[in-house]
């Protein structure tokens, strides 16, 4: 079959060298070290410099009155706190409706800050064009700068947190989720127009330089479906995971699973970028699983439109049928 090469539409990731990717998350490892993230106090922003996602949230939260604290301020160990869900609202707020013109500004600021400068407005244009981003529901966990804290943004194909660090062991603060319907709820096999289909061209890459009996390994009947939370459980195990490990790859084939992680990482800040790697090369690359499955696959034309990559405390699920889920989780362990 043809491969399609995997790029990002709007961005060149073939441009970005696996050495200067492994260079990249390494310093923003040592910039998590030396700011305020590390207490999970904000950081102050320089003059000129965009404030921090953190800071923000301190910001929001101050601006919160009695009834709107009742409405999506919660205590920092919450049951909520650590929900996802591929369409919902984590409390009964609108952001265009409940909150003060300031206050939406605040969140959307909040949100681009949390992802990479060449992603920030695609992701808002994505939420804005999925579900309308004045319609998503934001939640406040703890008291931002005076301790343990954490915001959720959730809506139809969104759910972000930002916890300045406050998660022990956990990238992103908790599992999150992405998506797209980008020219309707089912999309060709082409995906046009979904910003996060380059994504599943690069775990296609991958597959086609598997031999076939890698491939006997890595493609699955059925996929593991949607539940949910439980979507994103992590399993603690390093073998009799889906699929097939990477500790069977050539070097070549470790190459491209490398930019796998590469591209699914691209449109996050620096920052969660770099702790995602740290926390998955401590559970061991060669103990992720990469799994493909047939029974959802766009146009029968062998592009798998449904994958995952899965460790001991990872997991990363890509459903792309009838159109993009993405579901991740990642924790320094299970």
């Amino acid at each position: 079959m043809t491969s399609r090469k995997a790029n990002c539409p709007d961005c060149d990731r073939d441009n970005l060298s696996r050495r200067d990717f492994i260079k990249s998350t390494a310093a923003a490892g040592v910039a998590v070290a030396s700011t305020g993230l590390v207490t999970g106090l904000p950081a102050v922003a320089k003059e000129g410099q965009q404030a921090k996602p953190e800071t923000l949230v301190q910001q929001l939260y101050s601006t919160l009155t009695d009834e709107q604290k009742k409405l999506c301020a919660f205590p920092y160990d919450h049951e909520l706190r650590s929900a996802v869900n591929n369409n919902w609202h984590i409390t009964k707020t609108q952001l265009g409706r409940d909150f003060t013109k300031e206050q939406q500004d605040l969140v959307l600021q909040i949100f681009k800050g949390l992802h990479s400068p060449e992603w920030a407005d695609k992701v808002v244009a994505q939420v804005e064009h999925d579900g309308k981003f004045d319609r998503t529901s934001p939640a406040l966990f703890g008291e931002p700068g005076s301790g343990k804290f954490e915001f959720v943004l959730t809506g139809r194909h969104v759910t972000r947190r930002c916890d300045g660090d406050s998660v022990a062991g956990a990238a992103f603060g908790g599992p999150i989720f992405y998506g797209h319907a980008a020219q309707g709820f089912n999309e060709t096999a082409e995906h046009p127009g979904n910003i996060y289909w380059y994504q599943a061209k690069r775990a296609n890459e991958l597959f086609q330089a598997l031999d076939g009996k890698q491939r006997q390994v890595a493609l699955l009947s059925k996929s593991r479906g949607e539940q949910g939370t439980k979507t994103v459980k992590l399993s603690g195990k390093t073998t009799d995971l889906a699929g097939i490990p990477v500790s069977d790859f050539s070097a070549d084939q470790k190459e491209l699973a490398d930019k796998v992680l590469e591209d699914l990482l691209a449109p996050f800040r620096e920052i969660d970028r770099a702790e995602s790697m740290k926390l998955i090369r401590k559970n061991g690359l060669d103990n992720l699983h990469f799994s493909y499955y047939k029974d959802q696959n766009i146009g029968d034309d062998n592009v798998w439109d449904v994958w995952q990559v899965e460790g001991p405390s990872m997991v990363w699920f890509f459903r792309g049928k009838p159109h993009v889920h993405t579901w991740v989780h990642i924790r320094e362990s299970a």
